[in-house]
């Protein structure tokens, strides 16, 4: 958590600050959902693609016999592998992406995986490590405007979310009726005594 979320949980911005670097500290180790969830699909994909050569394999040993058969049967497992491959690529450039976007939308989307099937994400472009380079923001911008229930509300500094009157200063607003002595000084007291026992 962050320390706006611990503000608004109810605690001071001391406490708030302490709390959110530890919560940071604690989770440096960790990796993020989505970025497991990327890996972790790519290993499926990579297994399958494995099993799916050694099975390819399994049936070219099956036909070494005839030479032409042979050669039919390599130059389908290439095509197929080469389909495979592109197919393998995309879907790893589009799960990076995905997770790149929900990453980026954490903490500012109440549900990142809906916000991110509305954009359009071929204008959207990744650095070197993998994060969103550009392009995002100018895609969520409208998106916010009509769409902004599914954004959270930015919030207000601590400072400016309590508004109501301002204390006394010890002086009489209203005429005739006494002052605020718990704000006098023992000076003022007695000056104001003074001047109501000369009017008597």
């Amino acid at each position: 958590m962050n320390k706006e979320q611990f503000v608004a949980l109810g605690l001071s911005d001391e406490l708030a600050e302490k709390a959110a670097t530890a919560s940071a500290d604690e989770l440096k180790g960790f990796v993020p959902k989505a970025r497991f969830d990327e890996v972790n699909e790519a290993k499926k994909q990579a297994e399958k693609g494995n099993a799916d050569r050694d099975k390819q394999l399994e049936e070219l040993k099956k036909s070494t016999g005839d030479s032409a058969a042979l050669q039919e049967q390599i130059t389908k497992l290439q095509d197929e592998n080469k389909a495979a491959t592109e197919k393998y690529d995309a879907d790893l450039k589009e799960l990076r992406l995905n997770t790149a976007i929900k990453l980026a939308l954490a903490g500012d989307a109440h549900d990142p995986d809906i916000v991110a099937g509305l954009l359009d994400k071929s204008k959207i472009e990744l650095d070197d490590s993998g994060a969103v380079k550009g392009g995002l923001d100018d895609l969520l911008k409208p998106l916010r405007e009509s769409k902004g229930f599914l954004f959270a509300e930015k919030q207000e500094e601590p400072g400016n979310k309590f508004k109501g009157a301002s204390p006394k200063d010890g002086t009489d607003k209203k005429a005739g009726g006494p002052p605020d002595f718990t704000l006098m000084s023992d000076e003022e007291y007695y000056r104001y005594k003074e001047s109501q026992d000369s009017k008597k």
